[in-house]
């Protein structure tokens, strides 16, 4: 019996939206990582990018539990000596909520060439309204809704 090994011109790639709203963080972002790299289709192979399209809205209302919104941070570094910053989930939270879930669930994603091919396939919004209506996006349920 021989394995099957889809193509990458047969691939056929669906748009899905998620709304956000009352979810926690990383359920969403381990969720949406796994649509994006195509772990949900029977047809799915390690080393090609096979996943489909996730619009993600109402970043700001996700749901981070415990006392994360105090507690936890996005650090990154500017490159210069002595350049670590960080900044509070709180602020994030408030400031740039699509940015967060963005990291989230690309920290999800293979790190190497085929994890950055796949991020490309996500698209997040702060509110309810998105630019990809023509594509005619299925709902996407997350497990797990509060």
């Amino acid at each position: 019996m021989k394995t099957y090994v889809q193509k990458p011109a047969e691939i056929i790639r669906k748009w899905y939206v998620v709304d956000a709203t009352d979810i926690p963080l990383g359920r969403l972002a381990s969720q949406v990582a796994s649509v994006l790299r195509g772990k949900n289709k029977p047809e799915f192979t390690t080393y090609e990018d096979c996943g489909d399209f996730v619009i993600v809205i109402n970043s700001d209302k996700v749901l981070l539990t415990g006392k994360k919104l105090d507690q936890k941070y996005y650090r990154y570094h500017t490159g210069y000596v002595g350049g670590l910053k960080e900044i509070g989930y709180d602020r994030m939270l408030r400031e740039k909520s699509d940015k967060m879930v963005e990291l989230a669930v690309k920290g999800m994603l293979p790190k190497n060439s085929l994890g950055r091919k796949m991020i490309k396939k996500l698209k997040v919004y702060k509110t309810n309204e998105h630019p990809h209506q023509a594509q005619n996006p299925l709902e996407l349920k997350i497990a797990g809704k509060r």
